[in-house]
């Protein structure tokens, strides 16, 4: 049997919610860039400087950014558990599939710190 360990004590249904408002967030996002991008067509570096130089967009991006290493989560979680089994990998299955999901919590992050760091200019 395969401890949850994604939600700290919480039913299925709140990985599942977090997975779907994350997607809801990064569709958001995706399609404002698109958006920008077609009304903007020629976008220069200054223009770009600009939209992302203003707070209310650096707060969408760092919602984003945030979206994705949860919805990351939740699915690599997901992955891990379902592929890396006692029957796949025999008794190495619970030290392989930790090692997995630590690489992967570690890299998402540095890849979130080094994200914040872009948008805020640390």
């Amino acid at each position: 049997m395969v401890t949850n360990v994604t939600n700290f004590s919480r039913s299925g249904l709140y990985d599942w919610m977090a997975q779907r408002v994350s997607a809801v967030v990064l569709a958001a996002y995706f399609l404002f860039l698109l958006g920008y991008l077609v009304a903007n067509p020629g976008v220069t570096y200054a223009d770009w400087h600009g939209l992302f130089s203003q707070n209310w967009m650096r707060i969408f991006s760092l919602l984003a950014m945030l979206s994705i290493a949860v919805h990351a989560w939740v699915g690599m979680w997901t992955i891990t558990t379902d592929y890396l089994t006692h029957m796949a990998l025999g008794k190495w299955a619970t030290g392989v599939r930790f090692l997995v999901q630590a690489f992967c919590g570690m890299a998402m992050f540095v890849l979130f710190v080094w994200g914040v760091q872009i948008l805020w200019g640390i």
